[in-house]
């Protein structure tokens, strides 16, 4: 994602307090249980309907009143060392009914998932800022609680039997987060999902960890005229809703879309609005697999509201020719399609799988997006398929991205228009408040804090710096490498330090350590004489960054300006004080550190004869 901004509590969106009035989709069985919306309910004694395997399951409950929960903040890390909950999800189906109002939203969401175990089980699920109505196991309604963020219930599962179970959850209401009904930039209803770090929980149960991925299948009853998207490949063509689905809301149109490839929680989204859709070609032919095309190519398209169409049209042009660059240079694209959406994201871009969304300011007041563009794409790969498996990790994800978005422009336009977005993050990341914290950082209170310049501008200059101690043929090769041995799976930094070195062919952990487990940056005082007799140049290298930060170890470049051009050497500084001789043909007129800039440094003083 990119422009990191925003605050850490979100309240309800989309409505005056009156209009959680609902009037859709009736249960004749809930109300026949005379069940009372305290946090704990209790189902009917008698089975429902059936609803595993392909019978089609009935629609949501209505009721009068529910129970709010309360509301929480967002960004609460989980517990060290991640979910621990005994489960792993497999496949979430998510059906939502979004009236014309555009003022609240009904939800049921059916889950499959492994468990370690057999028989009766504590099921625990992320889910807060929507009241459940109806939690059930095989068509059996089932006693559940709801509070602290969290939808507790227990599971009758299937007594000797190890296989996938699966649970259905009904909500109703107004999200207080992570599905944003608003009306959008031009004053047209809208509706699109935002679950970046933990917001999936606001509008379906999930167990919102990166570190669980599942598949997931949206099925929407959008009001006529509004498109939907959503991650994935679209299941045959829209249709007019069932109204037995819908509550006897009429009007409405269904969609449907599903994603084969396993993602986390926090790519898992839908957009429901007026927008027009752009053919922007086919990109990464013979490389993407999950392609449903039988040419093995990926379609590139870009949606947005009819009033900003021809915006988009320039800002997401180049869009195939970068998912081209990444999948030649890292491996196959990972996932069915490739949108660019405008959208109601409260970051500049938001990466979600294969469908990714841009602000709606941004592009609605005609600025250059392309950069962003360029980001989001390359975190299909780094980010979506290759996810960390820890938020404190994030910069695997962050880092890649701010790194590999601006090689684009070394690829298509100029190695100086590369470096110039290098010099651009070198600059911020210096002049952040972050310097003095590590770039895995676990001490942090909250998941936002993460969004800052250590997990991007600092995650892309160490990349930067190891391709420049690597080489670039060893350290692209690493990559590659290091996303083929990862693809559609988690990844910790020890992971990535192990890819590089089985490339590079010996062990990184002098560089990893102090860049990335330590807080800073070295200064480095600079002095150097000369002697003429001898025709050298003593060269005299201090560090002097604080006490706290770590003394580092890289090879660095020196260029001395003569007459007739520049003379340059190549060292490594291997302590905290450093003096070499370098033979030269004519007394310089001055030195330089590292004149491309590969290190991320200050220089404090250059002193000469």
């Amino acid at each position: 994602m990119a422009n990191r901004s925003g605050p850490a509590r979100f309240n309800r969106r989309g409505a005056p307090p009156g209009a959680v009035v609902l009037f859709f989709w009736s249960f004749l069985s809930l109300a026949a249980a005379g069940c009372s919306y305290m946090p704990w309910f209790r189902g009917p004694e008698t089975p429902l309907a059936p609803l595993w395997d392909s019978v089609s399951p009935p629609p949501l409950a209505y009721a009068d009143s529910l129970v709010e929960p309360e509301p929480i903040a967002i960004g609460v890390p989980p517990p060290s060392g991640g979910t621990t909950r005994n489960m792993n999800v497999l496949h979430y189906d998510v059906e939502l009914v979004l009236p014309p109002e555009n003022d609240r939203v009904s939800t049921r969401t059916t889950i499959r998932y492994l468990r370690d175990g057999v028989g009766p089980h504590l099921v625990e699920l992320d889910f807060t800022g929507l009241p459940v109505v109806l939690v059930t196991h095989r068509g059996r309604a089932l006693d559940f609680v709801q509070d602290e963020g969290l939808l507790r219930f227990q599971s009758p599962g299937r007594p000797g039997i190890y296989d996938t179970l699966q649970v259905e959850v009904m909500a109703r209401g107004v999200p207080d987060d992570g599905l944003i009904l608003r009306d959008n930039v031009h004053g047209a209803p809208s509706a699109f999902a935002d679950n970046w770090p933990d917001r999936a929980r606001y509008w379906f149960p999930a167990n919102d960890h990166p570190s669980d991925k599942a598949t997931v299948s949206f099925t929407v009853h959008a009001p006529e005229g509004k498109r939907v998207i959503a991650n994935g490949v679209q299941v045959g063509a829209p249709v007019p809703a069932d109204s037995s689905r819908t509550g006897g809301i009429g009007g409405l149109v269904t969609w449907r879309w599903e994603s084969r490839v396993s993602i986390p929680t926090y790519l898992m989204v839908v957009g429901v609005a007026e927008m027009e859709v752009l053919d922007q070609g086919l990109a990464a032919c013979g490389r993407a697999p999950a392609s449903p095309r039988p040419d093995g190519c990926v379609e590139v398209t870009g949606w947005a509201f009819p009033a900003d169409l021809e915006h988009a049209a320039q800002v997401f042009a180049r869009a195939p020719q970068m998912v081209d660059l990444y999948a030649g240079l890292l491996g196959p694209y990972p996932f069915e399609k490739l949108a660019n959406v405008q959208s109601s994201t409260r970051f500049g871009g938001m990466e979600n799988a294969s469908a990714i969304f841009y602000s709606e300011q941004a592009i609605a007041q005609r600025r250059d997006i392309e950069g962003t563009v360029a980001h989001e794409i390359a975190h299909q790969w780094f980010g979506n398929s290759v996810t960390p498996a820890e938020w404190s990790h994030l910069w695997l994800s962050e880092g890649f991205a701010s790194y590999l978005g601006p090689y684009f422009w070394e690829h298509a336009e100029s190695d100086a228009a590369f470096k110039s977005r290098i010099t651009r993050a070198r600059a911020e990341y210096l002049d952040s408040d972050v310097v003095g914290r590590p770039v895995v950082d676990e001490s942090v209170s909250n998941l936002l804090d993460l969004l800052n310049e250590n997990s991007y501008e600092k995650g892309a200059l160490v990349l930067h710096m190891l391709r420049w101690v690597m080489g670039d043929r060893a350290f692209f090769a690493g990559l590659q490498r290091y996303y083929l041995r990862h693809a559609g799976g988690n990844v910790v930094t020890a992971d990535f330090q192990r890819a590089m070195e089985d490339e590079y062919g010996q062990s990184l952990e002098w560089f990893f350590q102090p860049w990335l487990y330590r807080p800073g940056y070295p200064v480095f005082r600079t002095a150097w004489s000369w002697d003429e007799g001898a025709h050298r140049a003593r060269v005299n290298i201090t560090q002097i960054q604080d006490l706290s930060w770590p003394v580092y170890r890289l090879p660095i470049e020196l260029e001395f300006q003569l007459d007739g051009g520049v003379h340059r050497v190549t060292q490594w500084i291997e302590a905290r004080e450093w003096v070499m001789e370098v033979a030269i043909p004519e007394r310089p007129a001055a030195m330089r550190l590292d004149p491309d800039g590969w290190i991320l440094m200050r220089e404090e003083r250059t002193s000469g004869p």
